[in-house]
């Protein structure tokens, strides 16, 4: 993911050990090796393997997972937001542009080109480590129509000038927010860059995590007609759907169309479930917060 990041700085990598023990919970009785760990431009990127070829890297060795990848299944998606962004493709069925902000592991950019090989996939993540260690541990691959770029989402973006049909702001943690990738401005050139039925997905923390969170729905507001969130179960995430016109979107016409997406594609979840945990037209203003500004 493009965004500033908190953790254990380590000098110099490791390989092939096992992990600490402190970084062992949750994960059951069998711990994850440590595969790799590397300063970065942030903190520390630490990248783990479990049995049955999973991978998962954080930022941190207690960190939380930013991308869990299956080294043999490229079209394995483990975290519940990743699987809610794929909605997009339900608004923007046949995307030739698409451009994700935050490449973290390269799960979700990997997803969409196995199933959308025709597709020009653009990645940009200001952190060339992050790049390096997707490629070399985490089994993701450029190709002709697929890139990732070491460079700041919002100057990637404001230097754009080929539009495309969906763009994905996965640069928001859960306890840094960069302010820069916030305001009207950026959102502003993130419109200007996206093509006249396209849509924009933003992976935004809550409230209970994030203290911007109204400010950020308020400036979604200021600069998108149209505005849907999607909440994902069990986590923190809201999905922000945001739309360059109005397409007056209902839960019922928003459901057939994910699952008829599902059937087109033959995606191994159902995209129309994913719409039963909480939908949200967000047409009245958020009275809370405040319009975020450079």
């Amino acid at each position: 993911m493009n965004r500033l990041r908190r953790g254990i700085l380590f000098a110099g990598t490791v390989s092939g050990v096992a992990m600490p023990s402190r970084a062992r919970a949750n994960t059951g009785t069998t711990a994850p090796r440590l595969i790799h760990q590397q300063t970065a431009m942030f903190g520390s990127i630490v990248v783990t393997e479990e049995p049955g070829g999973f991978r998962t890297m954080r930022f941190g060795i207690d960190g939380p997972r930013q991308s869990v990848v299956k080294m043999s299944d490229p079209r394995f998606l483990a975290l519940r937001y990743t699987k809610t962004a794929i909605l997009s493709l339900a608004l923007v069925p046949k995307p030739q542009r698409i451009l994700v902000i935050g490449l973290g592991g390269g799960s979700l950019p990997m997803f969409l080109r196995s199933y959308l090989p025709q597709a020009h996939i653009d990645a940009a993540e200001i952190d060339p480590a992050v790049i390096d260690v997707a490629k070399r541990f985490l089994n993701f691959k450029e190709d002709d129509r697929m890139r990732a770029h070491a460079h700041d989402g919002r100057s990637f973006i404001e230097l754009t000038r080929q539009p495309y049909d969906i763009i994905i702001l996965d640069a928001y943690a859960s306890d840094v927010v960069p302010k820069h990738l916030t305001t009207t401005e950026f959102l502003h050139a993130v419109k200007k860059a996206l093509s006249p039925t396209g849509v924009v997905v933003g992976n935004l923390w809550g409230p209970a995590l994030n203290p911007l969170y109204a400010s950020m729905l308020r400036t979604y507001q200021e600069v998108f007609p149209d505005l849907y969130m999607v909440e994902v179960p069990e986590v923190e995430n809201k999905m922000i759907f945001a739309c360059p016109r109005k397409i007056d979107l209902q839960l019922a016409s928003f459901r057939e169309r994910a699952r008829n997406t599902t059937a087109a594609l033959e995606l191994p979840f159902d995209l129309g479930v994913k719409l039963g945990f909480g939908f949200h037209r967000l047409d009245r203003p958020v009275s809370a917060g405040v319009v975020l500004r450079d």
